[in-house]
């Protein structure tokens, strides 16, 4: 019977053990106001107790925000067996719910606490004990539970047993190496909950073996009540599950409720990835920038007919948009699909000629976009019907600690339009020049959402270098145009042209 699931997102403080990821506090506050209020995970574990006054100070900040806006016992951080210390941190930065770290496997506590289990848990009851007299609640991990259960179950079941009676909240069996497969959690995980029906069990999972999602699957089929996972995967080694793979899993495959709203899935992950650095694949599930798009035309004809290739992953689930790849696979369909986005209109022999170019283009690797799709055509076409404005001059100045300066001059419909700008580097100062003429040609420019350069692998310094730059306009519609040149601000401005001439081609490109 479907019920409901929570989602434990722990990318502010597993997340972190990402090689080369640290979050500053005010990304920190940021994230965490996102994944509650918009995403709307159920929990978040935000940092690690201890770590230097700026996490206390970041883990403070959430806290306040949490309590004025009614996420108060959603917010947890890690701690350690150490009686008052984690406690007593936790406390100072306001927090609510404590995830105490106990060793959940025999060798750890005999070989890296030099403890017997009674021993140890005499420390553990002591700490929970501390915690509950400051008024905090008490979750435990069981470190590395899943080689402690396949090595020593009766260490499991006894550390388990001796727990019993301590107001704990959640027990949380990690996976802590991901070395279990699905049958094996199922297995462990069925044990657990059948022996401590008492207890609330979350599975803690990692991916090492690209095992993340079907584990959580098999640890909901055994009967936990939660899960943990991250942003994009990031985690440790081979990172943790990836929220938004088990969040549509569980309701897709599993018919469990889930309170996370898709919507927010990849803004919140392209959030993460601005603040990580750390950047999903094309083609990650849900996430990947390629995933919602059709590449064979025989699909494009398939969904042109009747909606053949779609699934329950429709990209506006997650407020994106399907799109169909223009390259050496294209078919009619594919071109048909792009032109009716764009509203251009061409006879069938047309069609045929920029579809020959299309295939050509893609056969030698070159990446074309819908955004190029207007200066195919005014190339096949031999007409300039896509090119009302052109770059007569553009001189561009930089001094070592000055402001640049751009001089431009543009022809549009025999007329000539000048224009001088400054700015913090050459595209900028050819962007203050270039809003000064765009209100003369009657357009308004949109803003600039993204900015990517791209060279290729182990190129030198005097590789081509791709400019992507993508705008947002007003209604909130986004356009992306590119451009290659030698030298990068140069692409950038040509990028730029693509879309001058876009709006002067179609004034209701917005």
């Amino acid at each position: 019977m479907s019920r409901k699931i929570e989602i434990m997102d722990t990318t502010l403080r597993d997340g972190e053990q990402t090689q080369g990821v640290s979050f500053a506090p005010e990304e920190k506050v940021s994230l965490a106001k996102a994944l509650l209020s918009r995403l709307k995970v159920d929990r978040i574990e935000v940092a690690s107790a201890r770590v230097s006054k700026g996490e206390q100070e970041a883990v403070k900040q959430i806290n306040q925000w949490a309590d004025e806006n009614g996420y108060g016992g959603c917010v947890e951080v890690l701690g350690f067996v150490d009686h008052k210390k984690s406690v007593d941190w936790i406390k100072g930065a306001g927090g609510k719910v404590v995830n105490l770290l106990t060793k959940g496997s025999e060798k750890h506590c005999h070989e890296q606490l030099g403890k017997t289990l009674q021993q140890h848990v005499a420390d553990i009851k002591q700490t929970i004990e501390y915690a509950q007299t400051a008024g905090l609640a008490v979750n435990v991990y069981f470190e590395d539970w899943s080689n402690g259960y396949a090595n020593s179950p009766d260490y499991v079941y006894e550390l388990a047993d001796s727990l019993r009676n301590c107001g704990i909240g959640h027990v949380m069996l990690p996976d802590t190496l991901g070395v279990m497969a699905p049958t094996e959690v199922y297995d462990s995980l069925r044990d657990m909950v059948q022996r401590f029906p008492d207890y609330q069990f979350d599975f803690h999972p990692h991916n090492d073996y690209g095992l993340g999602t079907a584990n959580v699957m098999a640890a909901v089929n055994a009967g936990v009540s939660a899960v943990h996972c991250t942003v994009n995967c990031l985690g440790e080694r081979a990172g943790n599950a990836s929220l938004a793979e088990v969040v549509v899993v569980l309701k897709d495959k599993m018919d469990m409720q889930v309170g996370v709203d898709e919507s927010h899935i990849v803004s919140v992950s392209q959030m993460v990835e601005s603040f990580s650095g750390k950047y999903v694949a094309a083609n990650a599930p849900i996430l990947g920038t390629d995933v919602f798009t059709q590449t064979a035309g025989i699909h494009a004809d398939g969904d042109q007919k009747g909606n053949l290739y779609v699934s329950k992953l429709h990209p506006a689930r997650f407020a994106r948009r399907h799109s169909y790849a223009l390259g050496k696979m294209s078919g009619k369909a594919s071109l048909a699909k792009n032109l009716e986005d764009l509203g251009i209109s061409l006879s069938d022999a047309d069609q045929q000629r920029v579809l020959e170019r299309i295939v050509n283009l893609g056969d030698s690797k070159q990446r074309i976009s819908a955004d190029d799709l207007p200066f195919i055509i005014a190339d096949v076409l031999e007409n300039q019907q896509f090119e009302y404005a052109v770059l007569k001059r553009c001189d561009l100045e930089s001094q070592w600690g000055q402001a640049a300066t751009a001089s431009i001059e543009l022809e549009c419909e025999g007329k000539t339009y000048t224009a001088d700008g400054e700015g913090n580097g050459g595209y900028d100062a050819f962007m203050s020049a270039l809003h000064k003429i765009a209100p003369q040609l009657t357009v308004e420019l949109p803003a600039l959402y993204d900015y990517k350069v791209h060279i290729p692998r182990g190129g030198k310094s005097s590789a081509l270098t791709e400019a992507s730059i993508t705008w947002k306009f007003s209604s909130g519609k986004m356009l992306t145009t590119r451009s290659t040149n030698a030298n990068q601000v140069y692409a950038a401005i040509e990028a730029t042209l693509r879309l001058l001439n876009m709006l002067l081609s179609n004034k209701n490109i917005a």
